[in-house]
């Protein structure tokens, strides 16, 4: 397993690097790095990543990946909250990549997998191509 690398920058960069490597992948070559690649999950800014990666949010990507819980409702009970408010926490982090649902058995519970070793957030707080807020 690997570490799901979090950034915030320009999403339409990382599409060009990803096209840059697929397109390099097919004609044959073998692009710099590919045995390093790493999943990555970009932001356009750091309320977005901010409002992805709140205390709850972590306390809850804690206890799944720490206890394996065997359902949502398996997972509130681990962090002492509602079903409805974990189960709208789960279904953004599954709609993002964070966790993965597992059916146990067909129309049975989901089951919430945060299928990485950890996170890793990368935050460069100097960007050239971003407007300087004092000039702006």
């Amino acid at each position: 397993m690997t570490k799901l690398k979090i950034t915030v920058g320009n999403v339409d960069e990382l599409a060009d690097r990803t096209r840059g490597r697929l397109e390099a992948i097919e004609s044959g070559a073998d692009p710099e790095g590919l045995d390093e690649v790493q999943p990555e999950l970009r932001f356009e800014s750091y309320s977005e990543l901010f409002d992805l990666l709140s205390a709850q949010r972590i306390e809850l990507l804690e206890a799944i990946a720490t206890h394996d819980p065997a359902s949502i409702r398996a997972a509130a009970e681990l962090v002492g909250r509602d079903y409805k408010t974990v189960h709208q926490q789960l279904s953004e982090l599954a709609e993002l990549g964070v966790i993965e649902w597992t059916d146990t058995e067909p129309g049975g519970a989901k089951k919430p997998q945060f299928p990485y070793d950890g996170l890793e957030i990368d935050l460069d707080l100097v960007d050239d191509e971003r407007p300087d807020p004092a000039t702006a």
